[in-house]
Formats: C-alpha cells, structure tokens, sequence
C-alpha cells in the first residue's frame, strides 16, 4: 500500500470544494439539494523525514420524511515519503533492493533504512442507509469500495438497534465483512527469503575495519536475482467484525456506551515491503530476509465512553481495551472537553494515550546462525510502544446551520524494545527512533 504526490491532490480537492461552495445552482438544484446535509474536510498531515498525507472528504447525508436517512461518502487520499523498511541501521552504508526485486535505494551509515520510493494514491466510496421500523427498531445496511495500485477493498455491514425503557436505552448489534486483494509490486515475497544477500553481507573480518574507520567501509556490490519474491502475484484477505453494544441515557447530563467486537481475520497480513536484517554476534548485517506474519487473528476489544453536559460544553472520555491471539494488547485512553463560547464559537483541547505490548512473533533482528521462526517480523506497528497526541480544535457556527472549524494536533508514537539484547555493534545503533508528526484538518458543514 504505497501513496503519490500529496500537494496537488489537497489541492485539487480544495479547489473543488470551494467551487461547490461558493457558485449559485439554479433553483431546480435548490429544491433538490435542500434536505441534504454536506460536509467537507481536508487533513494535512506530515511526519518528520518520513511519510506526508493529504486527504480529502466529502460526506453527505438526506433524511426522508420517514425519518429513514441516506449516507455517501467519498474520500480521496495521497501518501508520500519515506518509510521505515524494518532493517537495522549499521556503522555503514547499506543498500537494499526495490520492492519490483531490480531495482535499488541506498541507506546512509549510522541511520535507520527508510524507503524513499514510499507513495500511494487512494479511492475510497462508501454510503449507508438507516430505516426505522416499528416504534423502537432501526436498521442500517452499508458498503464501500477502497482502491489504490496495489490494493482493492470491497465490504458490506450492517446495524440492528431497539429503544428500551422510553428511548433511555439503546441496544445494538453489528456485522461486517471485508475482502481484501493485495497485489504488491513485484510479487508476493516468499516469507523469510532472502531480499538479497550479497548487498548487505559482511564476514568477521570487516568487524576489524569497521571499527577503526568508524563506518567507512561500504560494499558496491548488488545482487539483481528476483530478490525473494514468489511466482504469486496477488493475495486475498477476509475480515469479519462483530460488535454488540449499549447506550444508556444516566441523568439529563450524562451518556455513557460500552461496546464488546469481535473480529476474525483470515488471509495475507503480511507487509510485503517490510524486511528484517539478519546480523552476527558482532551486530553486523549478513543477509536481509523479507518479513513473514500469520495467516489468521482473532481480535477481541470493549469499548466504554462517557460524555458529560457541562454549563458551557461537554466531556467527552473514552477508553478502549484490545487483545488478540497474536499476544498484543493495547489500551487508548481518549479524551476532550468542548467549551462554549456564546452559542456561535467552541474550543476543544484533545488529549489521548495509547500503550500496545509486542506481537508474539515480533522481532527487531534475526540473529546468524539460529534456526529461522516460523513468522518474524521487524515493523515498529507490530513491537512494543506508546504513543500519545495532543490536539486543539476550533469551531464557530454560521447561519444557515453553516459550520467551520480547523484542528491542529501533535503525535508522537514511541517505540520501545521488547526485551532484546543488541549484539556487538548494535549496542551503538538507534533500533527504537520515535516518530513525530504534525496534523492539520479544516471541516466545513452546511
């Protein structure tokens, strides 16, 4: 899953967005607009020397006079950049093939391999419709297409809720299926082969020079065989989500929901871009394989959120519980306070938390020698970490029922080592760099 140039695409984006808003239709289009509820965002996000994001969507909605409710949503996004490749930085130059097995990107010594070729483009269209039936009941059934060169997502859900109680409380239950076909640029790897041995190979001997040259010491050589891959060209993935939840209405002030969800993924989930360095006892790289995840994970989470009427805003804290059968567990504690000023203009800081153990199958590293695990992988997503984001949004309300605002957060993910001991020259290296970014999203409603 690889993105494009991003500036152009927000650009685009918001150059159509300012010419639906700001031309007069004509009254036929009025009419037929009226009962539809717009709205736009663009998020700009961009992390340091790695990834940069832009994306845009524009979500619409109509509601019936049976109070059934129409839902489309189309989002358009691009990734560029560089992005981490799950190799260990060396005391030297290292090169590593491209993800097509012929062609190359060189990492600078002393610094964490990055892929620079990283890009993507994304299409994403989904859309929903919510019925009421009876005095209580309502249901909701949706699907969405999501495109980008290398991978097509295809799903379909669906949403039962009943009011108890004087509509005080609300029970729902939900299921959606997803199916996924990966087709990576060259191939699906062979899980565990190797990239290509020759171009980051180093014996005992040049332990000595390294050392006393301080990294100096580069090899030209590169091996252009078909780097790994297998003769299959496309993998699929299913996904199957069930989720059973409640809403309770405590007092005129509070909400409170808790959510229980159930997920089984079966298929391809390995990243066919990511590799992991095989080093010796000395920290040296000798060879580079390409990653190797299960095929199946079953994921368990609950939910709990309350919001809080204040005076002049609301609370709003969330906390979420995840586990699954790979032995990664996280725990997100999500929070905001929206403050009123008047009834035209809001503030709302943003604080959240977030804490995840390491996959039982991952690694930072393989070391020589040692028989190889059935699944390794070196992505920082699947190791030990925390991360926290702190935001700040700005709303103000128009007539008409218009509404802007803009929200610019900061977000650092943290990584951490699992436990490993570095050998040798590692000891020296920065495996567990923290990642930081910037983000900036303006919505408008009307």
């Amino acid at each position: 899953m690889q993105l494009t140039k991003s500036g152009s695409i927000a650009a685009a984006l918001a150059g159509a967005t300012c010419a639906l808003l700001g031309h007069s239709p004509a009254v036929q289009a009025q009419d037929a607009l009226k009962d539809w509820k717009f709205d736009t965002a663009i998020l700009l996000y961009s992390e340091v020397d790695r990834v940069s994001l832009a994306e845009g969507v524009i979500n619409a909605s109509k509601t019936f006079n049976d109070d059934s409710v129409f839902n489309a949503k189309i989002a358009l996004d691009g990734l560029t950049g560089a992005s981490a490749n799950g190799a260990v930085s060396q005391p030297n130059a290292q090169t590593f093939s491209g993800p097509s097995g012929n062609g190359s990107y060189n990492t600078p010594a002393n610094t964490v391999p990055l892929d620079e070729t990283f890009k993507d483009t994304r299409v994403q269209v989904s859309g929903s419709y919510l019925q009421p039936f009876g005095d209580s009941w309502r249901a909701t059934v949706g699907g969405n297409v999501s495109s980008e060169y290398d991978y097509l997502s295809i799903g379909a859900n669906g949403l039962i809720e009943k009011d108890l109680y004087q509509r005080n409380t609300t029970i729902s239950t939900g299921l959606s299926l997803q199916f996924d076909t990966i087709k990576p640029v060259g191939g699906v790897p062979t899980p565990l082969a190797s990239m290509s041995a020759s171009a980051n190979s180093y014996d005992d001997d040049d332990y000595t020079t390294l050392v006393s040259n301080q990294g100096v010491y580069e090899d030209d050589e590169h091996d252009d065989d078909d780097g790994g891959h297998g003769e299959a060209s496309t993998d699929n993935k299913t996904t199957v989500d069930f989720i059973l939840g409640v809403t309770q209405i405590v007092n005129r002030r509070m909400l409170m929901q808790v959510n229980l969800s159930l997920s089984q993924v079966s298929g391809y989930m390995t990243d066919p871009y990511k590799v992991l360095s095989v080093v010796n006892t000395q920290g040296l790289t000798q060879d580079v394989v390409y990653e190797g995840r299960p095929d199946s994970r079953t994921k368990q989470s609950i939910y709990w959120q309350t919001k809080y009427a204040l005076d002049n805003g609301v609370a709003d804290v969330s906390y979420r519980y995840a586990t699954d059968d790979w032995n990664l567990t996280s725990h997100t504690i999500d929070s905001r306070l929206r403050m009123n000023f008047g009834e035209s203009s809001y503030l709302q800081p943003h604080v959240r938390y977030y804490q995840q153990s390491a996959a039982e199958f991952y690694r930072p590293f393989l070391l020589e020698g040692e028989a190889l695990p059935a699944y390794a992988s070196a992505d920082y997503r699947v190791g030990e970490m925390t991360a926290f984001t702190l935001g700040l949004k700005y709303g103000q309300k128009l007539e008409n029922d218009k509404e802007w605002a803009v929200r610019v957060e900061y977000y650092q993910q943290n990584p951490k080592n699992a436990g490993y001991d570095e050998p040798g020259l590692l000891k020296e290296q920065e495996l567990y760099p923290s990642i930081k970014a910037m983000m900036v999203q303006f919505n408008y409603h009307f």
